[in-house]
């Protein structure tokens, strides 16, 4: 029987903002995200369709070391495609979704698939949380036993849009904005997942990404946010 080996899932392999990069991006997009964020749970998976079940589902990934969160992987990106130069956010959103969701253990590795999505990231430190993004990636051993199987995945949007809450908070403050540009789209889609002896199976997927477009410059990724209301 073919062996079942774990997929990389955003919904599954989030570790979460900390308390500091949470509060610092999500109070200067609007100040009710905050309440927001801080009563509801992280993307979990769990409130999502799932098809395909003929494939395990993901494993928590172990926490990153601050030096690995801290670095900069080099070495190419492999699969992972460029950043676009979009300057909508929703648009923005849905492709770096689809980005995030997209993977080859075939031809790329581990850090070359860092060092692909870290180029999405806005280049503003005190926005980029880069450590919600990082906890999405499987840890080296797992990577490699993925890799041993040429697990791979493929991914489509449905749609992107903002959170209502993120809309009725920017309707009641338009200004708030301005601050960092920031932001909140909910994106939902489905990922195809594949591995050897043909192997493989899909999952609904949905996300919520902290994008960061200010006037006159392309969009970044700013981080994988809390889940808001829809």
């Amino acid at each position: 029987m073919q062996k079942r080996f774990p997929s990389l899932s955003l919904s599954s392999y989030g570790i979460g903002w900390s308390t500091n990069k949470r509060i610092a991006i999500v109070a200067l997009v609007v100040t009710v995200l905050l309440a927001t964020a801080a009563t509801v749970a992280w993307l979990s998976g769990n409130g999502n369709g799932r098809q395909g079940r003929d494939h395990a589902a993901p494993a928590p990934a172990s926490s990153p070391s601050s030096s690995e969160a801290a670095a900069k992987p080099a070495a190419g990106s492999g699969s992972v495609p460029k950043p676009p130069q979009i300057a909508e956010p929703v648009t923005y959103a849905k492709a770096a979704a689809q980005m995030l969701w997209s993977y080859d253990t075939r031809s790329t590795s581990r850090d070359q698939q860092l060092a692909g999505m870290r180029a999405w990231m806005t280049n503003e430190p005190k926005y980029a949380d880069w450590a919600s993004v990082l906890g999405q990636v499987p840890d080296p051993v797992l990577w490699s036993r993925m890799a041993d199987q040429d697990q791979n995945a493929t991914a489509s949007v449905t749609e992107g849009h903002y959170p209502s809450a993120f809309k009725q908070a920017l309707a009641d403050d338009p200004s708030a904005i301005t601050k960092a540009y920031i932001y909140v789209v909910t994106v939902n889609g489905r990922q195809q997942i594949a591995w050897k002896k043909g192997g493989g199976g899909a999952e609904e997927r949905a996300v919520t990404l902290a994008v960061q477009c200010r006037p006159n410059h392309d969009c970044a990724l700013a981080a994988i946010a809390p889940s808001v209301t829809q």
